[in-house]
């Protein structure tokens, strides 16, 4: 793929910039040691782990450290310390691995600064001047790679959030499309199926009236014998279509149902929050346009999860009792959807307005409200009739 060659090409650069930058103190040799060529092989190995930077980047920086440690240890030229370590520090930072950046370079500073007062360097120079500008270099280099991770992790949740609504906006399509299907064969039965049940009635009556008085004409008996054919012909044909209207295409299985609720749990995972479901009713233990309902509120509270709350974790809980089905949404994040309106309480937003009335729908209630102990909360009640 093109992307890894290029990733491939940016490593081999930044391992030639970390080479060239360490052989050059090498060959400055302050220390004066004169070991040269076993310090251009260390500047060597230096640049060579840039190109598994991606893959272990951790692994990288521990072994970056230790070779400078080692460095000194073995009385090498004099690198310094930040800047052969800075690429490593940038890499695992990148990789979202900060912590590890953040402490390793702590513990670096304090080690080799303990070790060079207690052999007499300068404290003015080492504190006053060294010290700030190695702390500034590998801090800003940990702090680049973590922009960097930030801004990556952003992108991708943008990209998981633009996803989400593309799928909420194809299940509310093939709900209205559910709905609409629903009243076109309830119009096309009021309609036609009732004129119809009484023309293949009256038919039949006459029909067998015909057949009390043999003096009739044949012929009309022969023809109301058709219409009547015709017309049960008919009824039968416009009930097929009303089933075919009212059933959902078998190959479709977009409309909305608690049945999916893992596919959106795995996007919602993947764009960095982790959910937690309890209780998901088995496939027919819900009313379809309850299911729908439900399937619905959790879908809306998520991405809102996902687009507001900056949150980590969210939880689904979904329980049966009394004839209701209760519907609990709830995040830890910041509950910060309630300020678009200019004034507290529940948020007034379009996605749930329309959440509202999609459970008005079915009879039930829905509460939305920052949580007391912090994040959001959506709470819905669904009847679905006595327990079996």
């Amino acid at each position: 793929m093109p992307s890894d060659r290029q990733g491939v090409v940016v490593d081999a650069l930044f391992g030639f910039a970390v080479f060239a930058v360490v052989a050059i103190a090498v060959a400055s040799d302050v220390s004066d040691t004169g070991n040269l060529p076993l310090g251009y092989g260390m500047a060597a190995v230096l640049g060579a782990l840039m190109l598994v930077r991606r893959r272990w980047p951790v692994a990288v920086l521990l072994v970056t450290a230790v070779l400078v440690i080692a460095n000194y240890m073995l009385q090498l030229p004099v690198i310094g310390l930040a800047v052969p370590v800075a690429a490593a520090l940038y890499s695992a930072a990148e990789a979202g691995r900060t912590p590890w950046s953040v402490g390793l370079a702590a513990a670096l500073v304090l080690v080799s600064t303990v070790a060079r007062l207690s052999e007499g360097q300068d404290p003015a120079y080492l504190l006053g001047y060294e010290l700030p500008t190695t702390v500034a270099v590998m801090g800003a280099a940990t702090a680049l790679g973590h922009v960097q991770w930030q801004r990556r992790r952003a992108e991708y949740q943008r990209a998981r959030i633009a996803a989400l609504d593309e799928q909420a906006r194809e299940s509310e399509a093939a709900e209205r499309l559910a709905l609409e299907r629903t009243r076109i064969a309830r119009d096309l039965h009021d309609a036609v199926g009732h004129h119809l049940s009484v023309v293949s009635l009256h038919t039949a009556v006459a029909v067998e009236a015909l057949g009390d008085d043999p003096a009739d004409v044949p012929v009309a008996r022969a023809e109301l014998d058709h219409v009547a054919r015709a017309s049960r012909a008919g009824l039968s044909e416009l009930r097929a279509t009303v089933r075919a209207l009212r059933d959902a295409d078998p190959g479709d299985d977009r409309v909305s149902s608690l049945a999916h609720l893992d596919e959106l749990v795995v996007s919602v995972r993947a764009a960095g929050v982790e959910v937690e479901v309890t209780g998901v009713p088995e496939p027919g233990e819900v009313p379809g346009m309850v299911d729908a309902t439900a399937y619905r509120i959790v879908q809306e509270a998520l991405t809102n999860t996902l687009r507001h709350a900056h949150a980590r974790r969210a939880r689904v809980d979904i329980t049966r009792g009394d004839g209701v089905l209760d519907v609990t949404v709830t995040d830890d994040g910041a509950a910060v959807r309630a300020v678009s309106s200019g004034r507290a309480g529940p948020p007034t937003g379009s996605g749930l307005a329309g959440m509202r009335e999609r459970v008005r729908l079915v009879g039930g209630s829905v509460e939305a409200a920052p949580r007391p102990g912090g994040g959001f909360g959506v709470r819905a009640r669904l009847p679905i009739g006595d327990d079996r």
